[in-house]
């Protein structure tokens, strides 16, 4: 007779797994039960899901303040306010369309999913046209801090949106609507979208696909959450339980999908945070702790990377350079191009701090002389008064708008810029010249522009970055052809003159001014 080589189960064990099972299923129902009843079922969904379809819908309002919203918002990132930059986030009426994507998405009504992302999508394009069209008629169309601060989107900001679609979501299903005020400044919905239209007008790239990506991290994030939460909420759907579950795993899959690149965007902020205070600690270290770096400057996405600073030293160290770019390179296990700045102080503290403050000092008054002496001759090269130049020192920028000169051409105005601009390297000289006529491409027998012609298109390219007034080309298509193409590659606008008026043997040019 054979005997089993199993040993028989322990009936105690089973019972305690089947009590603790029991119990887990106790309590998952008992706070689904008061979770339906006591929270769930204390909304009224039917008056929730009305005001949401109301505030969805198109209308002139809702254009306006987004128009405005827009404008603001723009505005304020050029002057780098803050507070302008707040208060288009308080005008902007963007959240109502993004909720009402989620609640549509919840509730499975794809009538109001339409009207929903309509209204969405036209206040989007609409904002992003409006900033852009400002940015190309400003005079100020540097990159300023606030600008900058929505072209490195992370993974913070994708749980900013989170939490703060959450309590937005709380607010809208149990009528706390002043809590929407705090989500719209923490979602910060529209100062992206004028980043957008900025980088739309400047063709900066960089600008414009890193604010993009943050406007769609705080979409994504505010509609999908506030579908989440209105489901949590019991809201009723006309979806079945697969297409439930396949929601669900979307909304998953969405939010995966943004955090990995966002998480990847704030290792990268982590590494080069970390690697600035090792790179200032190398410096410190290789003047033996008793240097005071002043200023330093890395450049992260050169190759290889370069780093320049100002040290505060009581000895110059002929090869401090040789030094500190050996160590940083071994710490950080890449090549290190280092520039060192060194000033003599004396050997306090005390001293190196007020050197520092001299040295601060002395670099605000040499800008400030320099900005007048800019100003001085921008002003008498223009023929205007020196109130009537825009110097903005902060950005290294000035723009003057020059009077008519007797027999001057574009060519000339664009003369007059270069030479100033030669002489300040550091700054971005701009002269705006009066509307004169535009020179004529001479054109050789094969129909290519001459060296003559070359220069007349770099002339009307730059007249027309001044004047920003779209430029009409006259002769054929094969004669205009290699000039279109310039104009194109340039990013200048330009009409064709389809008469065939123009000479020969040239290809004339002429500023395409409305009639009236």
């Amino acid at each position: 007779m054979q005997t089993s080589s199993q040993a028989p189960a322990d009936p105690g064990a089973e019972d305690s797994t089947n009590r603790r099972r029991i119990g887990i299923d106790y309590v998952v129902t008992a706070f689904t039960r008061w979770w339906t009843i006591e929270v769930g079922g204390t909304v009224d969904q039917a008056a929730v899901i009305e005001k949401r379809r109301a505030e969805c819908e198109l209308s002139a309002r809702y254009l306006l303040m987004t128009c405005m919203s827009a404008g603001i918002a723009i505005l304020g990132m050029l002057l780098s306010s803050p507070a302008v930059v707040i208060g288009a986030m308080l005008l902007s009426p963007l959240m109502d369309p993004i909720m009402g994507v989620g609640f549509a998405l919840a509730i499975g009504d794809s009538k109001w999913l339409k009207r929903a992302t309509r209204s969405l999508a036209l206040g989007v394009g609409l904002a992003i046209l409006f900033c852009a069209a400002i940015v190309v008629f400003s005079p100020i169309q540097t990159v300023t801090p606030e600008i900058a601060s929505r072209t490195q989107p992370n993974l913070f900001d994708l749980m900013v949106a989170i939490f703060s679609a959450v309590a937005g979501g709380y607010a809208v299903i149990r009528g706390r609507e002043g809590t929407i005020v705090g989500v719209a400044i923490a979602t910060a919905l529209m100062p992206p979208l004028a980043a957008v239209g900025y980088g739309l007008a400047t063709l900066n790239s960089t600008v414009f696909s890193g604010a993009l990506l943050l406007f769609v991290t705080n979409l994504t994030a505010i509609a999908l959450t506030a579908t989440a939460m209105a489901r949590g909420y019991g809201f009723s759907t006309s979806l079945s339980e697969k297409q439930s579950q396949l929601q669900a795993f979307l909304i998953f899959g969405a939010f995966v999908a943004l955090a990995v690149p966002l998480g990847l965007s704030l290792y990268r902020i982590g590494w080069e945070a970390n690697t600035t205070r090792q790179i200032n600690t190398i410096v410190v270290e290789t003047f033996g702790g008793r240097a005071r770096v002043s200023d330093i400057v890395p450049d992260y996405s050169s190759k290889p990377i370069r780093v320049s600073a100002t040290v505060l030293t009581p000895q110059i160290l002929a090869d401090a350079e040789r030094l500190a770019g050996s160590a940083m390179a071994e710490r950080l296990g890449q090549p290190v191009d280092v520039s060192l700045t060194q000033l003599r102080v004396g050997t306090s503290a005390q001293a190196a701090e007020e050197a520092e403050l001299a040295n601060a000092r002395a670099q605000e008054a040499q800008a400030a002389q320099q900005a007048q002496s800019i100003a001085e001759r921008l002003s008498m090269l223009a023929g205007v008064p020196e109130d009537d130049v825009t110097i903005d020192r902060q950005r290294r920028r000035a723009l003057v708008t020059a009077r008519p000169l007797d027999g001057a051409s574009l060519a000339a105005y664009r003369e007059l810029e270069g030479r100033i601009d030669a002489t300040e390297p550091e700054w971005d000289i701009r002269i705006v010249p009066p509307l004169r006529a535009l020179p004529a491409i001479p054109l050789d027998e094969e129909g290519a522009p001459t060296a003559e012609g070359r220069r007349a298109i770099g002339v009307a390219i730059w007249a027309q970055r001044r004047i920003a007034i779209p430029l009409q080309i006259a002769g054929t298509q094969e004669q205009t052809q290699a000039v279109r193409e310039a104009f194109a590659e340039a990013g200048i606008d330009f009409v064709q003159d389809e008469s065939g008026n123009g000479p020969s043997d040239a290809v004339a040019l002429a500023w395409s001014v409305p009639e009236g």
